[in-house]
């Protein structure tokens, strides 16, 4: 018999989140293993808040799924909900269960994060414990691209592309100046510095920006940055400098430690790194000297995403689909990557034990000796990534996006 899907969104938007909805969802339609498929409004908020709907009357043609998957953000919304561990909290998970009975949910997808991965661990460790056959299986997302166990994370390659679109452009408007500069460049990336690294593709353009990077995998050191900055004098007339908002001092403390702000699972909400390294520029030169905070700008930007990451993105929701039909549960599904050139991935899943929790961070050996910048072996990994220019929707002159807007819906005319 045929048991009902949940699907439901959380952490932070991307550009290509609502693809692997979209392609979930349609792989979910066309299967006789699952009844109706079902979103959850605010992720697992919406569960616990019985903020349930069903998707089948928005999405009634390719268009629709077209439109949705080229829609940046979260169609059926995002929460920030932790769950506690089952000791501490039991009632909270029976609440869940009671939600997931009442609408006959055989399957349940969870398009997130590390913390989105939690959650696919903790509910498919209850579902086993107390013998329900539900199963849980994660899809992953992040501009982070912090994710274990897979080569790289839907959002990423679109985020990246903006971040070195942007790059080009802040030198394109740094150059137009006779006259000598420093702009610093904050990119987001907490702990992990691969959207910083991104930066490195701008010189794929024909410039030669950035011209220095600092990611949190090597520690950062004040008086070197100042000899870093001040050996381009003479040079470069524009000098470039692109920077993580996590990176760190040796001692592991924040470089922006002095305004870091705590969220609900720990992480420090982290900015302001550009302006701090902005006053030590204009306190150690003469130099013209400001910073650039990209902020939620690189996030949602699908004017400039890559159709390579909206395509896998699609991919990798209906390949997490056709495992849970397999049989798999606790797991999330995983991009293997088998060639640079030409560029080719592979679908596969792994335990969600192995990532749940677990940072990903920037290979120290593709950063260069000096902690500066990145090396070629960088470049050719995120090289494939940004290929592809999104399909644009657009309506009186301005971009289109798919809504789950509320509609009449009456189950009996399925």
């Amino acid at each position: 018999m045929a048991r009902n899907m949940l699907i439901g969104q959380s952490g932070g938007p991307t550009v290509a989140i609502n693809a692997s909805l979209s392609g979930a969802i349609k792989r979910g339609m066309s299967s006789e293993q699952i009844g109706a498929v079902y979103g959850t409004k605010a992720g697992i908020e919406g569960i616990l808040n019985d903020n349930i709907i069903p998707l089948e009357p928005y999405l009634t043609s390719e268009m629709d799924f077209s439109l949705l998957e080229h829609t940046p953000a979260m169609a059926l919304g995002s929460c920030r909900y932790k769950l506690p561990e089952l000791s501490q909290g039991r009632e909270v998970y029976e609440k869940v269960l009671a939600v997931f009975h009442k609408y006959d949910i055989g399957y349940f997808f969870y398009i997130g994060g590390n913390d989105s991965m939690d959650t696919v661990k903790k509910l498919s460790a209850y579902f086993r414990e107390i013998g329900e056959d539900i199963k849980v299986v994660g899809i992953p997302k992040t501009i982070d691209n912090d994710l274990a166990c897979t080569d790289h994370t839907p959002g990423f390659g679109s985020a990246a592309k903006y971040v070195a679109t942007s790059i080009l452009e802040i030198t394109r408007d740094s150059n137009v100046y006779d006259m000598e500069s420093i702009t610093i460049v904050e990119i987001m990336g907490r702990n992990a510095g691969w959207l910083t690294a991104a930066s490195a593709l701008a010189r794929l353009g024909g410039t030669s920006a950035p011209h220095l990077i600092y990611l949190p995998e090597a520690p950062f050191d004040t008086e070197r940055f100042v000899q870093d900055f001040k050996s381009f004098t003479g040079k470069v007339q524009n000098l470039i400098i692109a920077v993580s908002e996590g990176i760190r001092f040796a001692d592991g403390s924040y470089v922006a430690e002095a305004n870091a702000q705590t969220d609900v699972f720990g992480h420090k909400y982290l900015s302001g790194v550009g302006k701090v390294l902005e006053n030590i520029v204009r306190e150690r030169s003469d130099c013209k000297v400001r910073s650039v905070e990209l902020n939620v700008l690189q996030r949602c930007a699908v004017h400039i995403g890559a159709e390579t990451d909206i395509q896998e993105a699609s991919k990798i929701g209906e390949a997490a689909v056709n495992f849970a039909l397999e049989g798999k549960t606790g797991i999330m599904a995983v991009m293997n990557r088998v060639s640079n050139r030409p560029y080719l991935i592979e679908y596969g899943y792994r335990d969600v034990n192995e990532i749940a929790n677990v940072e990903r961070k920037v290979p120290r050996e593709w950063i260069n000796e000096q902690g500066n910048d990145v090396t070629e072996e960088m470049v050719e990994y995120l090289r494939p990534l940004i290929l592809g220019e999104a399909q644009q929707y657009m309506e009186n002159g301005l971009p289109k996006h798919f809504t789950f807007a509320p509609i009449e819906y009456y189950p009996e005319e399925k």
